[in-house]
């Protein structure tokens, strides 16, 4: 089944109800989101978009984002969504691989990809002038919807090949997992549709919810406070460095958070200080998840439950965990064959279920590499306890091995980022000629060396203490927000 057909249902159920917002201005209801997006789907077949084909949106986020992935579905074509933060060359390096035939642009992303020399055409949504008598494209549901490609923070980004099987089994989980949405909430869209954020539409379209880009175009905590009061009932997506500016600007401003019904929180570590301040400051909105654009969104979720509780005797150790798996997938922990490991045991966390890749465009040696016998090899390191809890160590290849012995550099990240001096941490492991490797945290903060290493060594075994502590005024970060630990690493072969 096209996804698609959820948007052409609303429109008849629902034709009047608001849909799409820009800030509080209100965009079109459903009927008129449905029209927009067919008359996108007729534009494109008119210029001879066939179904399977790849078109590309590389804009900001907007409601014509979501006019125009509902157009490319309609037509029966595949969405290629690249981040707004990317520049023109790494956009026209992914319009290429995707084969992209069409890419839909803003005026600011069409002049970058110009000035790059980019060969595929480029639109605006409203260019677009199609009809609105296109009817919905059949689409199996093996059939490719998305190519969701990867941060790249240790190589060239890949194509993750995603279907319309594996969107609705992530959407149909969110009710049952995350949280429940209907026609009267609202969706702030504050992180790149490109992302977690967009695929976040699909659940919020299949109920008939309101759509909601800020006015600013990105995120900013104070805008998001106000919208929230101006909508109610508001979910949105946000990564955990979001989560922390949010924290930050509402004890400065007195703000709660009023509106906020749900902040769903996922894309990179976020540290257990700052989830208990986040929760200390709003209340209990917070729902974690864990998901890979190979499974996107739906390897576990962390209840709201589980992130406000303080009366379990774990609660500590669950709050510092990702959660249990969602009930879409298996998830396993094994060793470097795949073999399953006992509960307790460190291992590469294994899943398997509906909303798995089928794997990268045109890479079957990466795609063989990561899909062995129906399970995907994610490439993180973890750990189950007995009641199904999943805590992440770190990737596979962050893992620091000095004098024998594994150190997991979140761990040691957690316990530096106690120290209120510490505002950010992020440790690695560089070559030492009798260890193998020494810990090395780089660090954003006043805190000294001694203080740091009493810390440490109050918390986690000696070998993990880090040997070297660098001072940063910031921490490099992708366009995701996610540290580049590859940097640090070039950083520290550079000085020797």
């Amino acid at each position: 089944m096209n996804i698609a057909h959820w948007l052409a249902r609303q429109a008849i159920a629902r034709a009047s109800a608001p849909a799409l917002f820009f800030g509080t201005h209100k965009v079109e209801n459903y009927a008129g989101f449905d029209q927009r997006a067919r008359g996108v789907a007729s534009a494109l077949r008119a210029r001879g978009i066939a179904e399977g084909d790849r078109v590309a949106v590389f804009m900001y986020n907007h409601p014509d984002w979501l006019i125009g992935l509902f157009g490319i579905f309609y037509a029966g074509a595949v969405a290629v969504p690249i981040n707004a933060k990317l520049h023109g060359r790494e956009a026209a390096h992914i319009l290429k691989d995707s084969g992209a035939l069409l890419c839909l642009t803003d005026a600011a992303h069409r002049q970058s990809l110009h000035e790059v020399d980019c060969a595929v055409a480029c639109v605006t949504i409203a260019e677009l002038n199609g009809t609105a008598d296109v009817a919905v494209a059949h689409r199996d549901g093996d059939d490719l919807a998305w190519l969701f490609y990867t941060s790249g923070t240790t190589g060239t980004p890949k194509g993750v090949m995603i279907t319309h099987a594996m969107l609705q089994a992530m959407t149909l989980s969110y009710g049952v997992d995350v949280d429940t949405v209907s026609s009267e909430d609202t969706t702030i869209y504050a992180a790149p549709f490109s992302h977690g954020a967009g695929l976040y539409s699909f659940v919020h379209v299949l109920a008939g919810a309101r759509h909601v880009c800020p006015a600013s175009g990105g995120f900013d905590a104070a805008e998001i406070f106000k919208l929230a009061t101006h909508f109610g009932n508001c979910h949105m997506f946000a990564a955990p460095t979001m989560v922390k500016r949010m924290t930050d600007v509402a004890r400065d401003s007195g703000a709660d958070g009023s509106g906020l019904r749900t902040i769903v929180y996922a894309g990179g570590p976020m540290y257990t200080a700052d989830i208990i301040a986040a929760v200390e400051v709003f209340g209990p909105r917070f729902v974690q998840i864990y998901g890979q654009g190979e499974c996107p969104m739906a390897i576990t979720a962390l209840s709201r439950h589980d992130v406000a509780d303080r009366s379990h005797a774990d609660w500590r150790a669950r709050l510092g965990s990702v959660g249990r798996a969602q009930s879409v997938v298996e998830v396993r922990i094994g060793d470097a064959q795949g073999t399953p490991r006992a509960v307790g045991e460190t291992g590469e966390i294994m899943v398997r279920g509906a909303p798995v890749m089928r794997g990268y465009w045109n890479n079957t040696e990466a795609t063989a590499r990561t899909l062995q016998d129906g399970w995907l090899m994610t490439g993180d390191i973890g750990v189950l306890d007995a009641a199904g809890y999943l805590t992440l160590q770190d990737r596979s290849k962050d893992v620091i091995i000095t004098g024998g012995s594994n150190v997991y550099p979140r761990e040691v990240e957690e316990v530096l980022l106690q120290h209120p001096e510490i505002a950010e941490a992020s440790v690695v492991g560089a070559p030492h000629p009798e260890w193998g490797e020494e810990v090395v945290a780089f660090i954003v903060g006043e805190a000294s060396k001694e203080a740091l290493d009493q810390l440490c060594l109050q918390h986690i075994a000696r070998f993990k203490r880090p040997k070297r502590y660098v001072r940063l005024p910031f921490l490099p970060k992708n366009n995701y927000g996610k540290i580049l630990k590859t940097d640090l690493r070039a950083r520290i072969a550079e000085e020797e």
